[in-house]
């Protein structure tokens, strides 16, 4: 028997109390303090564009500096096997056959990014060198089994992908894939180079490839990029060396160590029975100082943008031009509170200053002048920084900076010509001779045809002017030299007695050569121009729209302090995450803290050596009372919860990674604190 029953009812649905989450985006940030959301954008937008020129001349800067190391490398692997096949009936070539061809790149621990750096390398090798390349990191390999993996994974696929390009290959079936994987050997990849390269040169001439080969070598080498050399294992690194030394006649290998620390992380990684099977050639990359000269400017470009709402029209002069057309009135009176702007107010005549003051239309008129002498100062201070820096760069212990950065920065700061360094340079300079004062003049004459203002084009004729005239000395100084010779020649007494009279007469007068002469010339006319250009910015007009003055902000990001920041974020986790629940007193410990900021406020309290039950028990106290449980129920059984002890013993360990506790041998049931004072 069965029993159907059929219910009616009325169901009530509450609409959900949860507001729906809001998403923000970088721009939103910008505009967070401000009433004026849309200038906001417009300056992120502003931000974004120049950043992004920023970033692309910073990655051509990186690619131009290491385009003479990359460049080399390159015409090392070219001739590494070229030269070994051009002569191998040669005793010493075929001796040289059985070694490894391995290049030693030092990039150095400050690179600012190695990936990029052999990203770049692998792109140039696959476009001009060889189609074989791959890349290894120490991470992915553990042994080498797992090296042999890789290489197969990486030359197989780049393999396929080239075969794919042929109307008449078939992609391969994955179980294919699968069973070369398991067949990983050298000898496996020795068969399938033979048969790549007994394909390649069996295709007919008239029929074309998609494939960009061009530049390729007829025996393209098989190119192994080790980028952390000193995170592989040195038995594996070893072992894999040995493998491949027994098959270079079959493959044509060719190693790429990449380096951070020194050479020397070689022959401490092998020993010589493994490094004679290397020839080993080092390439030392540039210098982290040239990549900060080149991309210092990056440092304080979001700052400034965030900070000023004038950046606004930071921007190229046209642009600037017209968004001063479309400042509100709320933007017209910040312009007026700024310091540069009221000291050029105070200097003008009464009825301009009512002028300036009052009507916003008169206003933007000025500030479009002001905005366009602004930019012609800074077209000018560049060309002539430069051509300072190029002068004073060589002297003897430098007293400007060898950098250009530290010429600028003193150049910011200051009237550069009223400081001692200044006057010192210029000393040095009266005492620099000719040849040295002519190749320095060229290199400014390099700087200023760059400039593509007229004022310096000026400039540049004048030193020209002043390197013939000192060229054409050469030609002065020889007839002197002729008129001294013919002292020498037989004369009279009477006359012999005047020469001498004379020369003597000269000498305590001090009277100055036409070389002399002409570099005093030369070097009061550079002073002239480093007084006409290289003023501080502060004596610009609306500078502060232009130029980021924050240097307090800008040292904090250059001098890090990681002490001072990680006891600033376990003692108060609010200063960084800005959380309202964080908030606390002094001297008091939040209960809604990351378990590591608890542990840490609960080890200030401790002595040289802490109690590990101790701080279990005070740890668990203070989180227990946030969930709200009695802190007291599973302490008096003696145990505490196995999540809170987790918790504890994850806040401890990453203590003692920080460096601020570490085990002791005293107490088996103890660790020692190793920081005192503020941190």
């Amino acid at each position: 028997m069965t029993t159907e029953s059929v219910s009616k009812g009325c169901f009530v649905f509450k609409p959900s109390t949860k507001k729906k989450k809001m998403t923000f985006t970088a721009a939103d940030y910008f505009g967070e303090h401000v009433k004026d959301s849309k200038d906001s954008k417009v300056r992120f937008e502003t931000y974004q564009t120049l950043w992004q020129q920023m970033k692309s001349e910073a990655e051509k800067i990186q690619e131009d500096l290491n385009r003479k190391v990359f460049d080399s490398l390159l015409e090392f692997i070219r001739k590494s096997h070229s030269n070994l096949l051009e002569k191998m009936d040669e005793w010493r070539h075929r001796m040289r056959a059985t070694e490894i061809p391995a290049a030693a790149l030092v990039l150095g621990v400050n690179v600012p990014d190695h990936a990029m750096t052999f990203q770049i390398l692998s792109e140039q090798l696959r476009e001009s060198v060889t189609p074989y390349v791959v890349s290894l990191e120490a991470k992915e390999c553990q042994g080498v089994k797992h090296i042999l993996q890789k290489v197969f994974g990486q030359l197989l696929g780049h393999s396929i992908r080239l075969e794919a390009d042929d109307e008449t290959d078939v992609q391969p079936h994955p179980a294919e894939l699968r069973q070369k994987k398991m067949l990983c050997s050298l000898a496996s990849l020795a068969d399938w180079y033979t048969s790549v390269k007994r394909k390649t040169v069996s295709v007919m001439p008239g029929k074309k490839r998609s494939s960009p080969t061009a530049g390729h070598l007829q025996t393209p080498p098989v190119v192994i990029i080790f980028k952390d050399l000193e995170s592989f294992h040195a038995k594996v690194l070893q072992d894999f060396i040995v493998i491949c030394s027994q098959y270079v006649n079959q493959l044509p290998f060719t190693l790429i160590f990449g380096i951070a620390t020194s050479s020397m992380t070689i022959h401490k990684t092998l020993p010589h029975s493994v490094s004679s099977l290397l020839c080993i050639e080092l390439f030392q990359s540039v210098s982290c100082t040239e990549h900060l000269a080149a991309v210092i400017d990056k440092l304080c470009i979001v700052e400034h943008f965030y900070s000023q709402p004038l950046s606004i029209l930071c921007c190229s002069l046209d642009e600037a031009e017209n968004r001063t057309k479309n400042l509100t009135h709320e933007k017209c009176e910040m312009i007026r509170q700024l310091p540069s702007f009221m000291r050029y107010v105070e200097n003008q005549e009464p009825e301009k200053q009512v002028e300036l003051l009052t009507s916003d239309t008169f206003l933007k008129k000025e500030i479009k002048t002001l905005l366009r002498h602004l930019h012609n100062y800074h077209e000018n201070y560049i060309p002539v920084l430069r051509c300072l820096h190029a002068l004073t760069t060589s002297l003897p212990k430098f007293p400007l900076g060898k950098q250009i950065r530290e010429l600028h920065s003193a150049c910011l700061e200051r009237n550069v010509w009223e400081s001692e360094e200044y006057t010192s340079a210029f000393q040095l300079l009266r005492m620099m001779a000719k040849d040295e004062l002519v190749a320095a003049l060229q290199k400014c004459c390099d700087v200023l045809k760059t400039s593509r203002v007229k004022q310096q084009a000026d400039t540049l004729t004048k030193v020209e002017e002043f390197i013939d005239q000192l060229q054409k000395l050469d030609k002065i100084v020889e007839d002197e030299t002729v008129a001294q010779k013919s002292l020498q020649k037989k004369t009279d007494l009477y006359q012999l007695q005047k020469t001498l009279l004379e020369m003597k007469d000269s000498r305590k007068s001090k009277k100055l050569s036409k070389f002399e002469t002409l570099r005093l010339e030369v070097l009061d006319f550079i002073d002239s121009i480093v007084r006409m250009h290289l003023k501080p910015p502060e004596v610009m007009p609306l500078y502060e729209v232009v130029y980021f003055s924050g240097a307090s902000t800008l040292r904090k990001h250059l001098n890090a302090a990681p002490r001072i920041a990680l006891h600033t974020a376990l003692n108060n986790p609010y200063y960084y995450l800005e959380n309202e629940a964080l908030k606390s007193e002094a001297g008091t410990i939040s209960n809604s803290a990351p378990d590591i900021c608890i542990a840490y406020k609960l080890h200030l309290e401790c002595g040289r050596l802490i109690n590990l039950c101790d701080w279990l028990e005070a740890f668990a106290t203070v989180v227990a009372a946030a969930s709200g449980v009695d802190p007291e129920s599973d302490l008096v059984a003696g145990q505490v919860d196995e999540t809170i002890h987790a918790r504890f013993i994850r806040a401890v360990s990453e203590l003692e990674f920080l460096g601020f506790v570490k085990p002791t041998k005293q107490k088996t049931d103890h660790v020692a604190r190793l920081t005192w004072g503020g941190c």
